[in-house]
């Protein structure tokens, strides 16, 4: 490893033949003054991100490349979207998508090692398959970046070359719930087993359901992600003080920023161990709660597409869905407005208008109830959906449609 300049690593970058494969940091801990340099110094590069946020380098010349869409890359022209669930994004990289450059943002060095802090995910994979065909591995090294443990370290001999920076890592406020999604997160709470392992992601409703578990012991969490919800139920007491926070990444506030810095608790571990179904399955009363765009008669959730463009993509939910179903004492719930406010539609919809994401859930849950799907037929389902998720506006409307696709809804 050696310590490098903004110069000097321009004058390397810029060495490089062809156009470059640049696997980069994603979610909140893209390291930005890595990109820059990147940026100046290729005329041309590939940029894969995961949930890349707003500020990418964007001219012509810069091939966005994502498994899952964030705002920074959503309906770019110049997008490839990959269709593939989070958990077999490592795949991608030693079978299609080899990177020449891993661009990582880490802690400074400590006993030999950075550490990938809030942002593991996929990246371990990228810098191994970088290194096997002898890509380069640049980590920006910021003290504001915390020091966490598992898959998180990276040996100082796995960098090629560092970059020291100071900056502020974003954060995410917290918000109180607004109505609808505490009355969601009410129900999806009511269906926690005793002793659960949870896995939530961030926003409203996860927050809400959070909320709502506070007078609850004996939680775990195995999770993709946490935020400052994981936080909340540690303060109270809630969580099983022997069993380790294992996660990916997680994001929130300073507090949690904090909280996590060199804590023994936390473990974040690369993607294929936490989102690896056979493992998730492992672990009883696994309570998996995810959101969709839309959910139809089918049970079928679409959280990738809005229209004719990708929004976001698998992610984990369905690594995480299928892990759940064969939890024992597993449940998986999708967990929804019944109406979308901004596009003031119904969110329950006869058909799903783009790929499905996930099926063959637990339960549906609104504002309007709890649909239980699991062990009902067809029919049992759609009759489900209808009478307790959908909102009463749109009901009529659903079960005439229902009949015209062989579903006698009454």
């Amino acid at each position: 490893m050696r310590t490098v300049t903004e110069p000097e690593l321009a004058r390397i970058l810029g060495a490089l033949p062809g156009i470059p494969r640049i696997v980069a940091s994603g979610n909140y801990a893209a390291p930005r003054r890595l990109l820059s340099v990147a940026d100046a110094a290729l005329a041309e590069f590939r940029l894969f991100m995961l949930n890349a946020q707003p500020g990418l380098p964007d001219r012509d010349g810069v091939v966005y490349e994502s498994a899952f869409v964030g705002p920074g890359m959503r309906a770019h022209p110049r997008l490839h979207y990959f269709p593939c669930r989070l958990s077999l994004v490592p795949h991608l990289f030693r079978q299609r998508l080899a990177p020449d450059v891993v661009l990582l943002h880490t802690s400074l060095p400590v006993g030999g090692a950075v550490s990938l802090g809030v942002e593991v995910n996929v990246l371990p994979a990228a810098i191994e398959s970088a290194r096997a065909r002898g890509g380069i591995v640049v980590a920006q090294a910021n003290p504001a970046m915390p020091f966490t443990h598992g898959d998180a370290l990276v040996p100082l001999d796995a960098v090629d070359y560092l970059l020291e920076v100071d900056e502020p890592l974003a954060t995410h406020a917290v918000v109180a719930p607004d109505a609808v999604s505490a009355a969601i997160g009410e129900r999806v709470a009511a269906l926690v087993p005793a002793d659960a392992t949870l896995q939530l992601g961030i926003g409203a409703i996860p927050d809400a359901t959070l909320d709502a578990l506070l007078g609850r012991r004996g939680l775990r969490i195995w999770s993709e992600m946490f935020s400052d919800g994981a936080l909340a139920l540690e303060k109270a007491g809630c969580l099983d003080r022997d069993t380790p926070i294992t996660a990916s990444f997680c994001f929130g506030s300073a507090e949690l920023y904090d909280w996590v810095d060199a804590n023994p608790r936390i473990r974040m571990l690369r993607t294929e161990k936490t989102n690896n179904p056979g493992t998730i399955a492992a672990h009883p009363n696994l309570m998996s709660v995810n959101s969709a765009l839309q959910v139809d008669l089918f049970a079928q959730a679409n959280a990738t597409r809005v229209g004719n463009r990708t929004h976001s993509g698998f992610g984990g939910q369905t690594d995480f869905i299928v892990g759940a179903m064969h939890s024992p004492g597993g449940h998986a719930v999708i967990a929804l407005r019944s109406w979308h406010p901004k596009a003031d539609v119904s969110s329950v919809v006869p058909l799903v208008s783009g790929p499905v994401t996930s099926f063959q859930h637990s339960y549906i849950v609104t504002e309007q109830g709890t649909a239980t799907i699991w062990g009902r037929d067809s029919v049992e389902q759609a009759q489900e959906i209808v009478d307790r998720a959908a909102h009463p506006s749109i009901r009529d409307e659903l079960r005439a449609a229902g009949r015209t696709f062989g579903l006698p809804l009454r």
